[in-house]
């Protein structure tokens, strides 16, 4: 190895000022050189005779811009800290504004109790020249402050390791959290894996809180006239309830909705503050006095004494009433519990489910986070007493040690580098937009910055659904350590990784390959830069011999498939495998990009890339141009740059409380009250960190919403000052019209405003900003080495530069590579023996005291003595930190150091490249992402653009891409029931309409024959021309479900329907758009049709049809666009040949799969036919006969014929149905498209349930009959159980309302798992409105919602459960169920029970209980209760089977992907 000297690392000379060469960051604003420091023998210590030791970080000055900022004490030392889950990093500020930074193990127990304590432990060491004994707590006197990022909570999070946690909750709603939104994370798993719940045991609280409702007989029922129990002030909605009101409501009666005794209305004395439209009742059952009196001390403390130590309340509407949460959480603490948090506290927002999870989530993490505090705060004199400790908080900001909560914990870390590089790259390019992309080992966080922050305040981490603030960071699960597969003649990375143990294939501990493997072999890792820490004796350098052993073992398969699949090509070398694996990873992070910023309606093109993080700089040059991005900017510091992030960043305190007032004139005084009181809360507790008014500023929020629509906005007006038509705290309609119009293309303005919430920002300036003294160039920069690089076209020698030794606008020309001079280096000291032993023989005078080696090194030098020369290990040790990063510039790129000593790269255009019609498996995986980018593309146009809540808010539509045959290219979102019947509708229009097709023409369809599912799947069908093309090259479609689109029911899914025109308008075949002319008024016409038939009406909402149909036609011309720019890059032949190539490769993993199924039964002695039969509840009979021979036929003969009602089943539905059932078989992801289909020929009895006549009625066939055939499917196939086989739906309407939900139930059990219990299986996946949003939009009450216990089927491994959930009606409606399973239980395998048969009930008002059958229709009156039992899910296996489970049924899961991108995906598979 090169000795430091060789390296021109060791100590420089001096410079013409007496200081060492190299950048200089000095402190004050003149350049001066600040106080002198005094060594330990007294001399002042010069530049000459205080050498920069090598492999150290340079200096660089944090300035004080404020006189009166936060404590700046000359001789006092500020550090802000990231603790990451591998590294940490620390930033300190040092007497006289010198910086110094430094990265250790965040876990060394052999060496060090806590990573930040050691850290700042070692600075104060290094500078003050004395030995800092660890077992003594540190002196803080010279100690100003300290900042820190933590992924304490986040790792408790994702590895279960909180505290143990109680939840208190209204009874009825024992399991309304494991619930939840009632919709799977996966749509496709079988297992139905589902986060665990942070509870272990929950108690249920006898109170009540409902919305009080003016009408007679829906006030507020209460025992007799006596409120006293609860100490309600309530009030109508229009003030005081006083005079004839009060007399009325006195008047009326009712039963007990619990236990059905005499109640009489009555009002408590008092009023209401303020003019509130949802105020709230309490409404206790007559039973409870006081929470105290309803058994929750007895149970309270028994699980107390059992060892609880934390407890979370969540009763419902108490984010407005929240005194019974107060008198639970007062109980608590009376009963021992060490932390108790409260919904109403913990975030005061609508939507009990979010809410109760991050309660939960707050005392599940935050017992942790102040046992680590404590911690922490032990290794202090004094414990941190006089010292300004201050945590990062997820929403960017910091809060003092002592206020930092789990909730707002869980972004912490990655919250400092979003502001580290909005403080910086920001600023140094000008204003423009940045990206930021922090890689690392296993996933890869990404977020954007414009000027303000971007937040989102709901999310999930971790599968926990949290509601509070956080910066919006999406994390993707691509790193460096994501694994490398080739499956079915397709290239995938991840979402596997190999984790830190084994790690890599080159770690040496027998890892996987993965991109860093990848990397590795084409050259763009230098493993001369990392330190020999690795083997089973963390003593060996980096293995490019294990990468390349590793990556040949996937690239032998690869050239398999080539030279004997179905296109025979040639091989590929090691290095275009590793090179296609990287093009494929590069691919896969552009896609989150790509709808980060689009789906806010931005150009990535228009933004800078800023790169941070371990792995990010080989890889920003690609990910750049991939996305038209001409900028990338790298901090000197983007190694830490989080904790850069944290020295920058401002301390916030926010207040934030619920509203639900109009936004109009007349409140407008009310709203500047709410928000001056919120503001003065916020500076009040600012001024008493310690900040001067003038160092404070506050920002207010209104979360706005269009009345009558889920999808809210948290709006500042800082850019709208306030006018004579608006709040005094500025213009916040403006605001809000000015977003909603960004990011969703047009506004409402015909409808009212709502404010949800008032929120207030309040935040105190630290006044810390950096100053770089650039190092002057002297001369050209010095390459350090060539090594060999492979790109595209081969290898190419390659410089490298080491990054501490360019100076100010040095130029380098691609292909490069910048490795950061704070490097690995080896300890050559008298004291020390290497990094392989840390404690080390050590200077003599040491030696008997058993100090390390590294300290013998670091007192010599201290002492004059010259061992420290070649001796780096003092700041690293032990087992120090690699490189900061390791920087690629590519061909035709140009890296360049700033003035700021920063790299920021000119990304050029790639060079072009041939790619040819033939198959190449990489450019397949490329293909697959463009493809599948185009139909997700399509889908945020569609979002945007459309107005109603079904689209807009519910996400239920689908867009794809077809070929010119009309089969299936991509689709997305993957909604099971739209899965084959798009490719049914377009394929019929092409047969149907033949020639007769021209450019600006659009076609509209929805009827069963022609691929519909159901009526008010409206399907829009464009196609794509090409030049010097007669026919269309490609179609694009969407499919959306319009709310109302006429009928004989609102909602047109009528449950007694008996033909098709009942269900509402019909379009067979219907040109939307003719030569660019939008046919509004034809399409009107058809829409009112329906009205002509007697007992029918036309369509009830056609300025929603009309404009979503408009918005269905722009999501399509965004595909054609898209296809376009796709042909215009690759050529059409291309194009079309690699749409063939993917449809193949979806063909091929289906026959993979049917082959290992026959192999695995011939291997049994079983015969290659399998069948099976299941019934509707009517009794139709569904059978199923599948043939496997390489093939398949799924043979339906013997199904009974169409029905007279609407359980009759389009044949799109049947195949719709076999897709999914085939995805779910083959258990990985593939592109799912026309060649699934391809291996397996289908046979539909005409005239049957499954191919009815096209007058037959279908709307119970789209919800009820795709279940049975999905079971029958897997039920051939022995897959797993029946899981509930219903939708369980539900409709409530009268003349001025309507509301329509799907409710979930068991899962079927399969050979490994149990069932999920309350969760939507199958062909739906719906999310369940929320309790609270319930109540206050509809007339009734959910007075019970929880699993319905033992009704999942007994067995090896047990059915899941269904739902038991109970709606008290408050007004006279009409009530609508369409169900199954009510006559046959989900049938059982291998032994396994069947699961329990569902149940409608009415109970009347006077007390009469009827069961209403499946399908019915009936009114309902106020004090009328709906009870349905949802069925559970068949078990699997004997029960009686006394084999333990297996272990990964134990073991947790892992989601780690988060942010709105996630959230976004999540919800567009939950329809």
């Amino acid at each position: 190895m090169e000795t430091p000297a060789a390296r021109g690392s060791g100590p420089p000379e001096p410079d013409a000022t007496g200081e060492p060469g190299g950048p200089r960051f000095r402190a004050g604003g003149g350049r001066g050189q600040g106080p002198e420091r005094v060594r330990p023998n007294g001399r002042r210590a010069t530049g000459a005779d205080r050498p920069v030791l090598p492999g150290l970080p340079a200096e660089e000055s944090l300035l004080d811009s404020s006189p009166t900022t936060m404590g700046s004490p000359e001789g006092r030392f500020h550090f802000a800290i990231d603790r990451g889950g591998t590294f940490t990093d620390v930033f300190a500020q040092c007497p006289g504004g010198h910086v110094r930074v430094l990265k250790l193990l965040s876990e060394d127990p052999a060496n060090y109790v806590d990573a930040p304590t050691e850290g700042i432990r070692r600075i104060l060491e290094q500078e003050g020249g004395m030995p800092l004994p660890r077992d003594r707590p540190l002196d803080t006197s010279r100690i100003a402050s300290i900042r820190m990022g933590t992924t304490v909570a986040t790792n408790a999070l994702l590895e279960r390791r909180g505290e143990r946690v109680a939840l208190l909750v209204t009874r009825g709603f024992r399991d309304l959290l494991h619930v939840g939104t009632q919709a799977r994370e996966d749509l496709f798993d079988l297992a139905v894996p589902m986060p665990e719940m942070l509870y272990e045991e929950v108690l249920e609280v006898d109170e009540r809180v409902v919305l009080y409702r003016e009408e007679p007989g829906a006030g507020m029922p209460v025992k007799g006239t006596d409120a006293r129990v609860l100490g309600r002030r309530a009030a109508g909605p229009d003030g005081p309830l006083t005079g004839q009101r009060r007399a009325s409501l006195q008047a009326a009666q009712g039963t007990c909705w619990r236990c059905s005794s005499l109640w009489t209305w009555g009002a408590c004395e008092g009023s209401w503050r303020g003019s509130c439209p949802e105020a709230s009742a309490a409404w206790p059952w007559c039973s409870c006095t006081h929470t105290r009196e309803c058994g929750l001390a007895g149970g309270a403390g028994g699980r107390w004494a059992s060892g609880w130590a934390g407890s979370s309340a969540a009763l419902g509407r108490h984010r407005r009433w929240a005194q019974h949460e107060q008198q639970v959480g007062a109980l608590a603490r009376e009963l021992g519990f060490t932390h108790v948090s409260l919904s109403s506290e913990a975030m005061p927002m609508v939507r009990i489910v979010p809410r109760g999870h991050t309660a939960c989530a707050d005392a599940y993490l935050t017992p942790t986070i102040q046992r680590y505090v404590q911690g922490f705060r032990r290794g202090f004199q004094g414990q941190l007493k006089d010292v300004q400790v201050l945590f990062m908080r997820s929403d960017g900001g910091l809060a003092p040690m002592d206020s930092f909560s789990g909730s707002r914990a869980v972004l912490s870390g990655p919250a400092g580098g979003v502001v580290g590089y909005s403080a910086t790259t920001y600023r140094v390019e000008g204003g423009h937009p940045v990206i930021g992309f922090d890689m690392g080992g296993t996933s890869t966080d990404v977020s954007r910055y414009a000027g303000e922050f971007e937040h989102v305040f709901e999310a999930s981490t971790a599968g926990v659904t949290l509601q509070a603030p956080q910066l919006d960071i999406n994390t993707v699960a691509a790193g460096g350590g994501s694994r490398l597969f080739f499956r079915s003649g397709l290239f995938v990375v991840g979402p596997e990784s190999a984790g830190a143990h084994p790690g890599p294939a080159c770690y040496r501990k027998g890892g996987p390959v993965t991109v860093t493997d990848a990397n590795l072999v084409l050259g763009r890792l230098l493993p001369a830069s990392f330190p020999r820490i690795f083997g089973p004796g963390e003593d060996q350098p980096l293995s490019p011999e294990a990468s390349r052993k590793a990556l040949e073992a996937v690239a032998t398969e690869v050239n398999s498939f080539l030279t004997n699949g179905p296109c025979p090509a040639s091989p590929l070398s090691l290095e275009e495998v590793a090179m296609g694996f990287v093009r494929v990873a590069n691919e896969a992070m552009c896609r989150p990009i790509r709808a980060l910023t689009q789906a806010r309606g931005h150009d990535p093109s228009a933004h800078v890339l800023a790169c941070f993080g371990g792995a990010g700089g080989q890889h920003a040059c690609a990910i750049a141009r991939a996305l038209g991005m001409d900028t990338v900017h790298i901090h000197r510091h983007s190694g830490l740059l989080s904790a850069l992030g944290l020295a920058l960043a401002d301390v916030v305190h926010e207040a934030q409380e619920p509203c639900s007032l109009p936004y109009a004139p007349e409140t407008f005084v009310q709203l500047d009250q709410r928000l001056s009181r919120l503001e003065e809360q916020c500076v009040d507790a600012l001024r008493a960190q310690g900040f001067p008014r003038a160092q404070i500023s506050t920002e207010s929020f209104l979360h706005l919403r269009y009345q009558g629509t889920d999808c809210a906005l948290m709006v500042s007006a800082h850019q709208h000052p306030a006018t004579a038509h608006s709040p005094r705290a500025g213009d916040f309609g403006a605001g809000f019209v000015e977003r909603y119009m960004r990011e969703f293309g047009f506004i409402i303005p015909e409808r009212p405003v709502v404010v949800d919430d008032v929120r207030v920002r309040g935040t105190g300036r630290s006044g810390l900003c950096l100053e770089y003294v650039p190092k002057a160039q002297s001369g050209p920069p010095r390459v350090d080495k060539m090594t060999r690089c492979y790109f595209e076209g081969g290898y190419q020698e390659t410089p490298v530069y080491l990054l501490g030794e360019l100076g100010a606008g040095h130029k380098l020309q691609g292909p490069c590579l910048l490795i950061d001079s704070n490097r690995w280096a080896e300890g050559r000291g008298h004291g020390c023996r290497g990094w392989g032993d840390p404690w080390g023989p050590g200077c003599r005078s040491l030696k008997g005291s058993r100090v390390p080696s590294w300290l013998g090194c670091f007192w010599a030098w201290a002492r004059g003595v010259p061992a420290w020369e070649g001796c780096v290990a003092w700041l690293l040790q032990p087992l120090c930190c690699p490189a900061r990063s390791t920087i690629l510039v590519e061909p035709a790129c140009q890296a360049e150091v700033t003035e700021t000593g920063d790299i920021r790269i000119s990304v050029g255009a790639e060079a072009p490249g041939t790619v040819g019609a033939q198959l190449d498996p990489i450019h397949l995986s490329i293909f697959s992402h463009r493809f599948m980018s185009i139909a997700e593309q399509m889908g945020r146009i569609l979002q945007r653009t459309a107005i109603s809540t079904n689209i807009k808010e519910r996400l239920d539509f689908s867009c794809a891409l077809f070929g010119p045959d009309g089969g299936l290219v991509s689709n997305a979102p993957h909604i099971p029931v739209h899965l084959g019947a798009m490719q049914e509708t377009v394929q019929f229009q092409i047969q149907h309409v033949g020639a007769d097709l021209h450019p600006g023409d659009v076609l509209l369809s929805n009827h069963p024959c022609a691929g519909g599912s159901h009526l008010p799947d409206l399907t829009v069908i464009t196609p794509v021309f090409w030049p010097g093309q007669t026919r269309p090259v490609f179609y694009v479609a969407s499919r959306g479900h319009h709310a109302d689109i006429g009928g004989i029911t609102p909602g047109s899914m009528p449950p007694h329907s008996t033909t098709l025109q009942q269900e509402g308008a019909i379009f067979l075949s219907f040109r939307l758009v003719q030569a660019g002319v939008f046919q509004e008024e034809a399409v009107t016409e058809a829409l009112r049709a329906p009205g002509n038939i007697p007992g029918c009406s036309g369509t009830r909402n056609l300025h929603d049809n009309l404009s979503d149909l408009r918005a269905q036609v722009a999501a399509n011309q965004k595909g054609i666009q898209l296809v376009g720019e796709l042909i215009g890059q690759y050529g059409l032949d291309v194009v079309q040949a690699y749409m063939g190539h993917i449809q193949a490769n979806a063909e091929l993993a289906v026959r993979d799969m049917l082959r290992a199924f026959g192999t695995s039964r011939q291997a049994q002695g079983l015969p290659l036919e399998v069948s099976a039969e299941d019934h509707m509840d009517d009794g139709s009979p569904i059978r199923l006969r599948v043939q496997i021979d390489g093939s398949a036929v799924f043979d339906f003969s013997g199904t009974g014929p169409e029905v007279f009602g609407n359980l009759n089943a389009p044949r799109a539905i049947t195949l719709s149905a076999l897709i999914y059932c085939l995805r779910c078989l083959v258990g990985r992801d593939i592109p799912l498209n026309q060649g699934c289909l391809a291996p397996v020929h289908v046979v539909i009895p005409k005239g049957s349930i499954l191919d009815p006549s096209p007058e037959a009625a279908v709307v119970g066939g789209n919800v009820l009959t795709s279940q049975r055939v999905v079971d029958v499917i897997l039920g051939a196939f022995g897959a797993c159980a029946a899981s509930q086989g219903c939708m369980n739906n539900v409709t409530l309407g009268n003349a001025h309302l309507g509301y329509y939900e799907t409710v979930a139930g068991g899962a079927g059990a399969g050979p490994g798992w149990h069932g999920r219990s309350g969760v939507h299986s199958h062909m739906t996946n719906t999310r369940i409105t929320d309790p609270e949003i319930l109540e206050s939009r509809y007339p009734v009450i959910l007075r019970r919602f929880e699993l319905r216990l033992g009704s999942g089927g007994r067995g090896r491994f047990r059915g899941g459960d269904g739902v038991i959930r109970e709606l008290l009606f408050r007004e006279e409606a009409l009530l609508s169920v369409l169900t199954e399973r009510r006559a046959f239980q989900p049938y059982g395998l291998m032994g396994g029970e069947p699961g329990t048969r569902g149940l409608n009930l009415l109970i009347r008002k006077g007390g009469r209980t009827v069961n209403l059958g499946g399908k019915t229709s009936v009114l309902v009156s106020p004090g009328d209760v709906f009870c349905l039992h949802t069925p559970g899910g068949g078990g699997y296996g004997d029960p009686e089977d006394p084999a333990p489970l297996p272990a990964s049924l134990l073991q947790p899961l892992a989601f780690p992907e988060r942010g709105s991108v996630y959230e976004y995906r999540r919800a567009q598979e939950t329809v």
